[in-house]
């Protein structure tokens, strides 16, 4: 008999980064324990025994299930039979992949902050681990958790726009439109450094989520793109701009739009899926509306709400945004680790770190060599 997840039969959770100072780490968990079908036991949040510490106090933890390794936390939770069922991996992109191999190695599942790994090959031999152990294995591509996002997905699937025509993806912000990364910025100086981001800059942290978010709304796979990356700023190893062209598995256009450098610019991720009678187009910034565009003028608002989109809480007309949209994607692994039959909505994972990865990795690959038209088979 299956059954979901709940407080009084919560999952339990180790968390491996996101100790003080940290950005993504505090909003994993507090998504995490958002819906209380997750209880936060146990976490390793920095390699610094009193920030490790102030961290884990910080979330309420005994100092006995505050480690300073991230190995020692999983041989250690692995072996109590009170310990985490699973780790959440929040740490700089460099220690995602082999985190996740030593958890799910160990008995653990596993959901990580994206990317999968640095690099193709490394997300390969993650794919072959999860296949290997027959762990849960999810990604936190957060723009999925969002219930208007869920909607379109549905009414693309429904027809609400007929036949899909063409896609665009944009995702702009402006915070790094100055050498941040020498001005004590620690979330700018990882991710400008390829040792710790990975192959890709702009293109490996937000623009695999546009491209993430083209797939997962419009149903079509890209097939191949033409991708023109650059690094603006001076002095940066990764890119900061890029601009890729798509072309998706049925014939039809894209175009996908990253860029980290344009000053002013916050947090803009939109999309727009144009179909035969329609054009819907979702804004991060104005999360909670779905805009449908007619031939004949008309135009429909659909709103987030309560028994109206996919993941949504309350009632429509109260705002939720990142965390809430973080939890949906919580809430859906551990319903999942709880033996649920089906779930809101498809839970990102190891299928889709492949994807992503081979995507930044061959438009960092096809703009230096500027070869034109890229494939992404394998």
């Amino acid at each position: 008999m299956t059954s979901t997840a709940s407080a009084a039969n919560p999952v339990r959770m180790a968390m491996i980064g996101g100790g003080p100072g940290a950005f993504i780490g505090p909003v994993h968990a507090m998504a995490a324990r958002l819906d209380g079908k997750i209880a936060l036991v146990a976490g390793a949040f920095s390699s610094d025994r009193e920030r490790a510490l102030a961290g884990g106090r910080g979330y309420g933890l005994p100092d006995d299930r505050i480690y300073t390794d991230w190995r020692e936390l999983i041989a250690a939770e692995a072996a109590r039979p009170d310990g985490a069922e699973f780790v959440a991996i929040v740490t700089p992109n460099h220690l995602h992949q082999p985190i996740a191999i030593a958890a799910m190695e160990a008995g653990l599942h596993v959901i990580c902050d994206k990317p999968a790994a640095t690099n193709l090959a490394g997300t390969l031999a993650l794919h072959d681990a999860v296949s290997r152990t027959g762990r849960l294995y999810a990604l936190t591509y957060t723009y999925t958790g969002y219930p208007m996002v869920r909607r379109a997905r549905e009414l693309v699937r429904e027809g609400a726009i007929g036949t899909v025509r063409k896609v665009s993806a944009q995702y702009v912000q402006g915070w790094l439109a100055d050498r941040a990364e020498e001005e004590g910025n620690k979330q700018a100086h990882w991710r400008t450094d390829p040792a710790q981001a990975g192959i890709g800059g702009c293109i490996g942290d937000i623009g695999v989520h546009a491209f993430n978010l083209a797939e997962f709304v419009s149903g079509l796979e890209v097939a191949e793109i033409m991708p023109d990356l650059s690094s603006v700023v001076g002095g940066r190893l990764l890119d900061d701009d890029c601009n890729v062209l798509l072309r998706f598995a049925g014939g039809q256009p894209g175009v996908l739009v990253a860029s980290q450098i344009c000053t002013g610019e916050r947090n803009d991720l939109t999309l727009k899926v144009h179909g035969t009678t329609g054009t819907l187009t979702w804004n991060h910034e104005n999360c909670g509306a779905l805009r449908i565009d007619r031939a004949d003028g008309r135009t429909e608002t659909l709103r987030a709400g309560q028994g109206l989109a996919p993941g949504t809480r309350i009632p429509v007309g109260h705002p939720e945004g990142f965390i809430e949209a973080f939890a949906n994607i919580y809430s859906d692994f551990a319903d999942k680790l709880r033996g649920a039959a089906q779930t809101q909505c498809p839970i990102p994972g190891i299928a889709e770190g492949v994807r992503s990865m081979r995507f930044v990795e061959r438009a960092v690959a096809g703009s230096r060599t500027r070869q034109g038209w890229v494939a992404l088979t394998e």
